[in-house]
């Protein structure tokens, strides 16, 4: 995957104007942008079309300004996210893409939200209950790809981590599960899960 120089002109924009730059730019940590690359070559092998995306759990948008620069042919993105703080950074982090009418950030509580994309990803769930994801998976999509990431990294704002990448599984309740792996990072190990409801 390459960057190219305009968006990257838009993540410094979005860090330099962002309330906390510091926090803003915890979403380039290795793990962070490690784990979004390897989300990206995974989902690329069980994406066929050009497709609507959603991204649950949003934060800084730098998962969709990758989508917009990889081999995934993607119509248009929404980035959710409840922080309030996330939703003019993740729009400057894809300016390019918010000027052509093709992404949109949107600050709201996942569980509320009704999804009709093409691909629905949630790279937060471990941020959430069990009974908080239950109510957002009923509101999927069953003909949509779901993308499901997690880990077993333990602070106080991870409520719902999971041990192992069976324990995730477990928690997720997929009908069908297409692709499911772990990524081994510094601090921690990533799962992730890609099926259907």
């Amino acid at each position: 995957m390459k960057i190219d120089t305009e968006h990257l002109h838009y993540w410094m924009q979005a860090i330099r104007q962002s309330p906390d730059p510091m926090r803003t730019m915890d979403a380039f940590w290795q793990g962070q942008i490690n784990s979004k690359a390897w989300l990206i070559s995974n989902l690329y092998n069980n994406v066929k079309s050009f497709v609507n995306i959603d991204i649950h759990g949003g934060w800084m948008g730098v998962l969709a300004s990758m989508l917009f620069q990889s081999n995934i042919s993607v119509k248009n993105i929404r980035s959710i996210d409840i922080d309030p703080i996330c939703e003019p950074i993740a729009t400057m982090m894809n300016k390019q893409e918010e000027m052509q009418g093709r992404f949109k950030a949107i600050t709201a509580d996942m569980c509320a939200i009704r999804s009709d994309a093409d691909v629905v990803i949630n790279t937060s769930c471990e941020h959430i209950t069990q009974d908080q994801y239950d109510l957002w998976l009923s509101g999927m999509p069953y003909n949509s790809i779901i993308v499901l990431q997690s880990n077993n990294y333990i602070i106080d704002e991870h409520i719902r981590p999971a041990n192992s990448l069976e324990q995730f599984i477990e928690q997720c309740h997929l009908s069908k599960i297409l692709w499911a792996g772990e990524l081994e990072l510094p601090l921690y190990t990533r799962w992730m899960i890609i099926g259907h409801v």
